[in-house]
């Protein structure tokens, strides 16, 4: 089980940046690959992107080419960079192993993220 504290959010207008941390314990966070999601008012979480162990990253269509994910493996540490922020990117993020994301039980307190139009 990963242990997970995520901050960086808050309030900003569009347009904005933010940029988001995660600090992971536990020995397998360097072996896997970690992902950002949020999750909005009445609406499903959702994986926003992704970085391998190796560095490979994804990202979903809606955030490509505006918010930036790496990772610092010696810190146990992920970030997330998000320029251009937009109103529907308002949504409290969290960071996690992707793997089996969908059924995983371990997530954090998420970092509240507010893009006011």
């Amino acid at each position: 089980q990963v242990h997970l504290a995520e901050s960086g959010g808050g309030l900003v207008q569009a347009g904005g940046s933010l940029r988001l941390s995660c600090a992971a314990s536990g020995s397998i966070f360097r072996d896997n690959t970690m992902g950002w999601f949020r999750q909005a008012p009445g609406k499903q979480r959702e994986l926003v992107a992704h970085i391998t162990s190796g560095g490979i990253i994804n990202y979903a269509d809606s955030v490509k080419g505006r918010f930036t994910i790496s990772r610092d493996n010696a810190k146990n540490t992920v970030y997330l960079q998000m320029n251009s922020l937009k109103p529907e990117d308002t949504a409290v993020y969290y960071c996690n192993l992707v793997l089996n994301w969908r059924r995983r039980n371990d997530w954090g307190q998420g970092t509240q993220v507010t893009v006011s139009s």
